[in-house]
């Protein structure tokens, strides 16, 4: 099957600092290095090294004709990403020596897909296909209402977290992740646990302690492995990518997720984001704690 990926698309510029930034202060940085990025580049990336057909839809900007090329190179089907008449996206990242960052996002060609953009890639999708959306680009609920109506698996990695953005596409999600602190915002926004959602699979990603999968009533941990992390940029969404790749490969969920998990234990262990996400290969070799 195919993952259809309505995903951002970003030059990220991660910028290695002694500590975080407070208000107001000024920080000499260390060293600077610009990579691939954005949330969906990275899942796009890391379903595609995980084994899954991955095609990308979103945009670029004049500028970023780069960035298609380099997705292409690692695997993705690029054919459906548009070039915009604005920027393309970035972040400013800055990562402190413990390895915990903060963002800055420039939106840029990210919310400049078109509707016909999107209808045109999903006319080539078939029934039990995989289509997934984070909260950096426009039409999300469009895609999830359209991938509701083809039959699709939808699912939503509700990062960067509003409240809005997740409760306006979960009457059409079979999938739903997110992080500890989003399910907190999510059950004060909407008066539900994660455990009352009616969203099929929910996976909460616990960070340095592993994730947590809602199933049916049910739920199941699964523990991190212990690693020295010197970057956490990218990792979250190293295990979307992973997990959903297990899902299209028809892997039951407790192996997609002990995968994943072994995937963004590798990932924070290497600085960059979409450029250094580990392959299936690396992945299954590797020696963790």
């Amino acid at each position: 099957m195919t993952i259809w990926n309505l995903g951002s698309i970003n030059a990220d510029m991660i910028y290695d600092v002694p500590h975080l930034p407070g208000p107001g202060e000024t920080l000499s940085a260390n060293r600077l290095d610009q990579f691939l990025g954005g949330k969906g580049a990275n899942m796009s990336v890391a379903s595609a090294r995980a084994g899954a057909r991955t095609a990308h839809i979103g945009a670029v900007g004049p500028d970023g004709r780069w960035a298609r090329d380099r997705l292409t190179e690692y695997g993705v089907d690029t054919r459906h990403i548009a070039v915009a008449e604005v920027p393309t996206g970035h972040a400013i990242i800055a990562v402190d020596a413990e390895g915990e960052n903060n963002i800055i996002l420039f939106q840029g060609a990210n919310h400049a897909i078109s509707q016909d953009q999107l209808g045109q890639a999903l006319s080539s999708a078939e029934p039990g296909d995989l289509l997934v959306m984070q909260n950096e680009t426009n039409l999300q609920v469009e895609a999830a209402k359209m991938g509701r109506e083809l039959g699709l698996t939808v699912c939503y990695a509700a990062a960067p977290f509003q409240a809005d953005a997740v409760q306006a596409v979960l009457p059409y999600l079979d999938f739903l992740i997110l992080n500890e602190i989003e399910a907190e915002q999510l059950q004060q926004a909407t008066g539900q646990t994660v455990s009352d959602l009616t969203v099929q699979h929910v996976i909460v990603t616990l960070g340095s302690q592993g994730a947590r999968y809602f199933h049916n009533g049910a739920d199941s941990d699964f523990p991190a492995h212990k690693v020295q992390a010197v970057d956490t940029t990218g990792a979250g969404d190293t295990f979307t990518g992973y997990v959903l790749a297990g899902m299209d490969r028809g892997m039951p969920m407790a192996q997609a997720i002990t995968q994943a998990n072994r995937a963004a234990a590798l990932m924070v262990t290497r600085h960059g984001t979409a450029d250094v996400i580990p392959d299936l290969k690396e992945v299954r070799e590797a020696q963790l704690g």
